[in-house]
């Protein structure tokens, strides 16, 4: 007789437990596509996704400005319009996450080996190359799919060739940014900090919190490197700007496909 309680005890909080974790999964995704819901509720979707994101990488609860979740919305928003529509330089988004799921599994493993969260390792090289191993220079001389400069390559212990193994490469973005985020180690939002140091250097990006920080504005201190570049000089440049907010967007989509007509899994399951 007690067996017998003891397994219909269990089988009751078996059942509880399931039925609360569906409903918290389905309470937490939002009713309505991306694509077809208003501005607010964008608004809405990105701030809640992006705290996500953020508790995610870092283990913090980040706190955003208005502005800087508007940047991120308004990222997510260029790149929904992608998805099915291709032209004018622009690949169909379908395609990138094509490419990221192949890459997927070398990429997190890599940085999760360095401690650093997968979703770094996911995200970095699609707003860097949207995972294309670039065998051609940009005109900085960037190449593979993490962009790496061959200088920089060089610091790291690569050579011009190794650029493009993408696992060389991206065992070099990871130790890069945990260099990078050493060098913010003191800062609550130094992920946040890593990645504009990925695209704009580390002692930049410190000179220009130096510029910018101050007592109103430092709990965000990267919505202060984003919210006015004017103050900082001529080299921070739009691209500066709006990388860490593609970085949440494209993150932010990456994990929930499905909330943009994707019927796949996010790019971290795989």
């Amino acid at each position: 007789m007690y067996l017998r309680r003891m397994a219909v005890l269990a089988a009751v909080i078996f059942f509880l437990t399931t039925n609360t974790i569906q409903a918290g999964a389905q309470s937490a995704s939002p009713t309505k596509a991306y694509q077809d819901m208003s501005r607010a509720e964008r608004l809405a979707f990105v701030h809640e996704q992006a705290r996500r994101i953020a508790r995610e990488i870092s283990g913090n609860d980040y706190e955003f400005t208005a502005a800087f979740e508007v940047d991120i919305q308004q990222a997510v928003t260029r790149y929904a319009e992608r998805i099915g529509k291709a032209g004018a330089g622009r690949t169909d988004l379908r395609l990138v996450f094509e490419r990221g799921q192949a890459q997927a599994p070398l990429l997190s493993a890599t940085f999760r080996a360095h401690n650093v969260s997968p979703l770094i390792g996911l995200y970095l090289p699609w707003i860097e190359s949207e995972y294309i191993n670039i065998q051609s220079a940009s005109p900085m001389g960037a190449l593979g799919m993490f962009q790496f400069l061959p200088t920089t390559g060089e610091h790291f212990g690569l050579s011009k060739e190794e650029l493009l193994d993408v696992g060389k490469s991206a065992d070099a973005a990871a130790r890069y940014f945990t260099a990078s985020m050493e060098a913010f180690k003191d800062d609550p939002m130094k992920e946040a900090l890593a990645l504009l140091a990925y695209n704009r250097g580390v002692q930049r990006t410190s000179r220009a919190l130096k510029v910018l920080l101050n007592d109103q504005n430092k709990r965000c201190s990267i919505c202060a490197l984003t919210s006015d570049r004017s103050k900082v000089d001529e080299t921070f440049s739009p691209e500066n700007t709006l990388y860490v907010p593609r970085f949440f967007a494209a993150a932010i989509i990456g994990e929930n496909p499905q909330s943009f007509g994707l019927q796949m899994q996010p790019l971290s399951s795989y």
